[in-house]
């Protein structure tokens, strides 16, 4: 049985991830804050904003950009635009 954590996203128990998704303290803080939900959903958005965007994920401005979007979404904030995309 997956660990349960407080989702940051969603505000509620949550089952979380079974290893910080990267190395390094944002990893960890992903890791344990954050639950399998919403970062699945995340990796969806990301792929999304990638695709609008032309992202070439070896630029570390996009690298910048998406961490930035990262955390928006994270905290319910407004992120940027995605044409034809309704949010649920």
């Amino acid at each position: 049985m997956p660990k349960t954590v407080f989702c940051q996203k969603y505000q509620k128990s949550l089952p979380g991830l079974e290893h910080p998704p990267f190395p390094g303290p944002e990893g960890q803080t992903i890791f344990t804050t954050i639950s399998q939900q919403a970062w699945q959903e995340w990796l969806k958005m990301q792929t999304m904003l990638i695709n609008e965007r032309n992202l070439q994920l070896i630029d570390p401005n996009a690298q910048t950009y998406l961490k930035k979007q990262r955390t928006k979404f994270f905290n319910n904030e407004v992120m940027d635009h995605i044409e034809g995309y309704t949010p649920p």
